[in-house]
């Protein structure tokens, strides 16, 4: 009898405020039809995206009760209001998720106000289940109902705040359009990095290297030791720029990745850190057998976080020691790095500068790589630590 009381009890609480924010709703129709009348004579139109606004966080709202009930979320697809007065406009009337939040307002006047039940449900539920159950050891029958009219009310909600597939498509094109201009922005940034590279490094070398040969051919005859000596100084600078080109090939696809595949890379990396790394790989192997590797794309942006979170990691976390996971599963691959250093990254540029592999923009770079490949990066790193990078990256194995 107690878990019965408890769980009406809890049911009850739930339609009560379900009941609250409906009869908060009816006050808000007030707000929509000033906001209506004053659009019209175009005085006003400034408050209609900042009246749609406070409908989505009212939907929002019962999404959370919801949630709280059911255990399941439900999911939110709304486009962005921001921008110009028209393109506010535009938004708040054309947007998808807008009528869906009317429609649930609408409906939500009659069903929200179930909780109402719930008195003469406690009244006849107490004294009839109180007997049913602590006289009889029968099942209850009145005050489950409380649970059922919740259930009722959850199931409802869901229904109608659930994102439409219009809505869905349109929050899809535009994360895809963040993302593609993220990939472009990276790959831009990319070609600098490789052309000035090219420009400062590997090519003053080369230019420096073609005088000196070209002195030491004038000086062969005259003064053949002279010529040798240059010779021996154009050999340095050749080999010299060969490991500035090698540098500037690994920053574009490491070798090691075709070579070793994704675990032996990591591993490697984790050798030359500087910090006592632990990897730990599931699912994956070493080497380049092809059954068991990601596409390359998929390796390179997960070397580069790793990497650049190794790299960081040595700089700025004051710890000795990091981990690195490596998961394979059937969407794709996790990797997770984690170290014990002090945190409070930030997720800032200050904090995951540019020094990694691969010259990268620290956090946002990573960001951009992962989110080309429609993954997801989650940083936590608290004031204290520990500091903790997950990507997941979906892939077709």
């Amino acid at each position: 009898m107690r878990e019965t009381v408890r769980q009406a009890a809890r049911a009850t609480a739930g339609l009560v405020m379900a009941a609250a924010l409906a009869f908060g709703t009816i006050i808000f129709i007030t707000v929509l039809l000033i906001t209506a009348t004053l659009t019209l004579v175009v005085v006003g139109a400034g408050l209609l995206p900042e009246t749609v606004l406070l409908i989505r966080r009212i939907a929002g709202a019962k999404r959370n009760m919801v949630a709280a009930w059911t255990g399941r979320e439900i999911p939110e697809a709304y486009q962005p209001i921001e921008g110009p007065l028209r393109q506010r406009l535009r938004t708040a009337v054309r947007g998808p998720g807008t009528f869906g939040d009317l429609r649930w307002m609408v409906f939500h006047y009659v069903y929200g106000f179930l909780g109402l039940l719930t008195a003469p449900l406690w009244l006849l539920g107490l004294p009839v289940d109180g007997v049913r159950q602590g006289l009889l050891g029968r099942s209850p029958l009145v005050l489950p109902l409380i649970s059922r009219l919740a259930d009722l009310d959850a199931a409802w909600s869901t229904a109608l705040l659930k994102p439409s597939p219009e809505a869905l498509l349109a929050v899809r094109v535009e994360e895809l359009t963040e993302t593609r201009a993220g990939a472009i922005a990276a790959h831009g940034a990319e070609l600098r990095r490789i052309e000035r590279d090219l420009h400062d490094g590997t090519q003053a070398r080369l230019v420096a290297l073609s005088m000196r040969i070209g002195i030491a051919k004038r000086a062969y005859e005259r003064d053949p030791e002279t010529a040798l000596r240059l010779l021996e100084d154009a050999q340095s600078q050749a080999e010299e720029a060969l490991t500035e080109l090698r540098h500037v090939v690994r920053g574009i696809h490491p070798p090691i990745l075709t070579d070793r595949g994704l675990a032996g890379a990591v591993r490697a990396l984790a050798a030359s850190s500087g910090l006592d790394v632990t990897v730990v790989v599931d699912g994956l192997e070493d080497g380049a057998r092809s059954g068991s590797r990601a596409p390359a794309a998929v390796e390179a942006a997960a070397y580069f976080v790793v990497a650049e979170s190794l790299t960081n990691a040595a700089k700025h976390s004051g710890s000795e020691r990091a981990e690195v996971r490596l998961v394979r599963h059937r969407g794709g691959l996790s990797v997770r790095v984690a170290d014990e250093g002090r945190g409070g990254a930030g997720g800032t540029s200050q904090a995951f500068d540019s020094g990694g592999a691969g010259g990268g923009s620290g956090l946002l770079g990573m960001r951009r790589r992962v989110a080309a490949l429609d993954g997801t990066l989650l940083m936590t790193s608290p004031v204290g630590g520990p500091t903790v990078i997950e990507v997941e990256l979906p892939c077709v194995w």
